[in-house]
């Protein structure tokens, strides 16, 4: 397991107010790693390998003046690997599905990923669907409308990406992380009032805030955008 991070700010001491987790799912080689990579250091790598098992990178950025800590979680697409990663849902507010917009079978692929992810997640994760690859339109296998269709009868956000050229990479990240963030600052406000909050309490967190479990209005609406 590797990690590193990128961090924007020149006082370290700087308090984190927000820690989220997000992990990228989907099947192997529709270029998870190198959205990673291009969000947490702004590389690609034309040479990059399979992930085996977990790797993860973070980044810290400013939402709404709050300093939000993400911790990307870059799963392998594998099968031999589902049952290592299957843990690594535990905790996660933000998942990232990606596919490959020139391999249909990996598009094919994301209502099995989407079962597992509910499966294994709390249930208000925020939900975004990747088309990566955007640059090799020429080859496109898998139509924009086809996956803007899904979202938004699954209620995902989705965007289309690429790694290579870094079209919506940052867009896409935010995006979610912001959604993240809505959810959570609502939530706390909620688990401030209940000293003994009744229902499920579920994993979307911040630091040292526990929310309830009460889904709050216009979360997870679909947010579709493509290259």
């Amino acid at each position: 397991m590797s990690s590193s991070s990128r961090n924007y700010y020149p006082d370290f001491n700087q308090k984190i107010d927000y820690v989220f987790k997000v992990v990228l799912i989907g099947d192997s080689a529709v270029g998870k790693s190198q959205l990673l990579a291009r969000f947490a250091r702004n590389e690609f790598n034309l040479d990059s390998k399979a992930t085996i098992g977990v790797e993860f990178q973070t980044r810290t950025l400013t939402i709404d003046q709050k300093i939000i800590k993400a911790q990307i979680w870059d799963t392998a697409g594998q099968e031999r690997y589902r049952a290592v990663t299957s843990a690594y849902y535990r905790g996660a507010v933000g998942a990232m599905l990606v596919y490959d917009i020139t391999k249909r079978q990996s598009f094919d692929h994301v209502t099995k990923w989407l079962e597992e992810l509910r499966g294994h997640a709390d249930k208000n994760i925020v939900i975004m669907l990747i088309g990566n690859k955007s640059d090799l339109g020429s080859l496109r296998a898998v139509p924009t409308e086809d996956a803007k269709e899904f979202a938004e009868n699954e209620n995902l956000f989705f965007m289309e990406t690429s790694a290579l050229d870094a079209t919506n990479v940052e867009s896409a990240f935010v995006t979610i992380l912001t959604e993240i963030y809505r959810i959570v600052s609502k939530k706390s406000l909620v688990a401030n009032d209940d000293a003994e909050p009744t229902g499920d309490t579920n994993l979307l967190t911040g630091t040292q805030i526990a929310v309830s479990g009460q889904e709050p209005a216009g979360s997870k609406s679909a947010c579709c955008a493509s290259s």
